[in-house]
């Protein structure tokens, strides 16, 4: 290693009252290498730290507590006096019964199993809405952010729990409370000699530095772990090893006896080279809980509401009788539900909601310029991080608000239409059903969730020519690759059905119904979606137009409305085939 470690020049300049994560509560021992403490070679780095927040009136006394009073030699734990005082574990106390401070970190004492577990306090828990999965508290109404994590040893023991300083300080606002910080960085490598090495030329010294305190020390290893020794050792003679029940009186004189010995241990060869650092300090809050306390967030978007791309707060928008909408790149829908706890549902072909977890449905609709357009209400009143996520999408008007979407929300009419994805899966159910009514056999090899599978089958996945190939994929995951191949054979009468595939086999069951001609018009836009899969993974341009012309996608429109095309042809499809199966017999 080299000065500059040793003497902790970068880290005694950080200070964690600016940092993006704070330790609450840390013990960490690093060592290098395979040589023990006591032998030329080691070397080692050990941070420790520990935490208590106090309340305004109590900073005075806070302000002179340091290491030994805060550091990881402190302990939460629950005390019961015998005069009937209970201290809870959240308490700190500077005299007993007198608490002064808000314990963060609990140290939770395992009896008979051995150890202990540092426990985040449960009301910073509840109070930030986190959620623990794995070794990290998570908020997920911020998208599953990390707030909060903790890092343990190869043997289970706690070495670290931290938390991001954003959530800390909304936590104390909330509370009124300041966090003080006291921690300690110990650094050390056992050299053979100073001379020759890179720490030739340093001294014993102290100083005040980024204020803390910081403390060079260097010393022989005989020094640190030879030295003089003594031993005393005092027994007891009045015991009668024959009784059965032996009982010790009162120790005298005339019953006990001793020895004492003493001798000088030489120590290892080699210099111990130490550096020492102590520092205290404060994390105040700002004054504003957003989370906790609900105070009004100052960092929220503005959004463009006016052609020319006039741009207002979003507090203005808060407001029902605003009366304005707002209009986004449909790009902003599989942005949202690419993300844990989101989903897309449908109402009609074009309105539908992005759906969180919690119950949250923001409504949209589809206008004449593919655009997404929003009751502006509706985004204002959205948690600030998902507002950003929007502000990102948002674009000045065009095309009109929706007209399904104003039928819904002004005119209370909702429209009758239907969403192409909704009514492909309910195709794929009728026909499904008709299978086992008609033919007794499972038309489907497994099952799959529709609400799941429809997020993955959307025209919003379509932006270009290579999306709109790997949404044809996924329609046809969902409906040829799971066709029952062995229950078709059964029911197919081909010449060659060993040799065909799913579709063709499903063909040949609609051939026996409504003749050659019939079945392959029907079957053109499954064939077509078919086609493009095979076009995703080995794209050439013939085939893909081949391709697309086969499943009557009009080419000349954007990207989302050929996925739109893409999704109901093969959809309709699918419905003529359970129609023509077994409904009546109509033309095309």
């Amino acid at each position: 290693m080299d000065k500059d470690w040793i003497l902790q020049v970068r880290e005694t300049r950080r200070s964690f009252a600016n940092a993006t994560w704070v330790p609450l509560r840390a013990s960490q021992d690093d060592k290098q290498g395979q040589a023990q403490v006591t032998e030329v070679g080691y070397i080692s780095e050990f941070f420790g730290c520990g935490s208590v927040a106090f309340p305004p009136q109590h900073r005075e006394d806070a302000e002179k507590l340091s290491w030994s009073d805060l550091g990881i030699g402190h302990s939460a734990r629950p005390y019961a006096y015998k005069d009937g005082y209970y201290s809870p574990i959240d308490q700190y106390q500077y005299n007993d019964k007198e608490p002064i401070g808000v314990e963060l970190i609990f140290v939770h004492d395992q009896p008979v199993i051995g150890g202990t577990n540092w426990i985040l306090n449960p009301d910073l828990v509840v109070a930030l809405r986190l959620i623990k999965e794995g070794h990290t508290w998570v908020r997920p109404e911020e998208d599953f952010v990390v707030v909060a994590r903790e890092v343990l040893d190869g043997d289970g023991r706690h070495r670290l729990i931290e938390i991001k300083r954003e959530f800390l300080i909304d936590y104390l606002a909330a509370r009124g409370l300041a966090l003080r910080l006291s921690y300690y960085r110990q650094r050390v490598e056992n050299v053979a000699t100073v001379e020759g090495s890179n720490y030739e030329g340093l001294v014993n010294h102290g100083s005040e530095r980024d204020h803390g305190r910081f403390e060079l020390l260097m010393r022989s290893l005989n020094d640190v772990y030879g030295g003089s020794w003594a031993s005393f050792r005092v027994w007891r003679t009045d015991i009668d090893e024959e009784e059965d029940a032996p009982v010790l009186g009162p120790e005298r004189d005339d019953n006990t006896e001793s020895e004492q010995s003493e001798g000088v241990r030489v120590g290892p060869k080699g210099i111990r080279v130490e550096s020492e650092f102590w520092k205290d300090e404060w994390i105040d809050h700002r004054a504003q809980s957003v989370r906790v306390r609900g105070d009004t967030d100052q960092s929220l978007p503005y959004f463009i509401v006016e052609t020319d791309g006039t741009r207002v707060a979003s507090s203005t928008l808060d407001s029902e009788d605003v009366g304005r909408w707002l209009w986004f790149r449909p790009s902003v829908v599989t942005d949202l539900i690419g993300r844990r706890g989101y989903a897309l549902k449908w109402y009609t072909a074009e309105t539908g909601a992005i759906v969180s977890k919690s119950g949250y449905s923001t409504h949209f609709g589809i206008n004449s310029a593919d655009l997404l357009t929003i009751y502006a209400y509706d985004i204002a009143r959205l948690a600030a991080w998902e507002q950003h996520v929007w502000a990102a999408h948002n674009v000045p008007p065009d095309g009109k608000v929706s007209g399904e979407l104003l039928a819904s929300q002004v005119k209370t009419q909702p429209a009758s239409t239907h969403a192409v994805e909704e009514f492909l899966f309910v195709s794929m159910r009728m026909l499904e059903k008709g299978f086992e009514s008609r033919f007794g056999v499972n038309l489907f090899n497994h099952q799959i969730d529709d609400d799941s599978a429809m997020q993955q089958v959307s025209r919003f996945h379509c932006r270009d020519q290579a999306s709109l190939l790997r949404l044809a994929k996924e329609i046809i995951r969902v409906l040829s690759d799971r066709l029952n191949v062995r229950e078709l054979r059964k029911l197919s009468s081909h010449a060659e059905k060993d040799k065909l595939g799913s579709n063709k086999l499903l063909q040949d069951v609609l051939v026996k119904q409504v003749g050659e001609e019939r079945a392959r018009q029907v079957f053109g836009p499954i064939v077509g979606a078919y086609d493009l899969r095979v076009g995703d993974a080995h794209p050439t341009s013939s085939k893909i137009g081949d391709a697309l012309k086969l499943v009557g996608i009009d080419e000349s429109r954007s990207y989302l409305r050929q996925g739109e095309q893409l999704i109901h042809n093969v959809g309709y499809s699918v419905w003529w085939i359970g129609k023509l199966l077994f409904g009546e017999k109509e033309n095309l």
